[in-house]
């Protein structure tokens, strides 16, 4: 093997690396707290759509 392919196959083993870390499977806390404010959200929109339909049928 060459110096240069020595060269280039580690570098690109080294790539491989670096986009094998990025694909981590455990979430931070900032993806955490997203998901608590997508749960908050949908809960909120729930709550607003029950009241609604309670005004509705209260003016019947």
């Amino acid at each position: 093997m060459t110096y240069g392919k020595l060269i280039r196959s580690t570098a690109a083993v080294l790539a491989l690396g670096f986009v094998l870390a990025g694909c981590q499977e455990k979430e931070g806390p900032a993806e955490r707290a997203g998901k608590e404010l997508d749960k908050a959200a949908a809960s909120v929109g729930s709550a607003i759509e029950n009241a609604g339909q309670k005004m509705q049928d209260a003016a019947k």
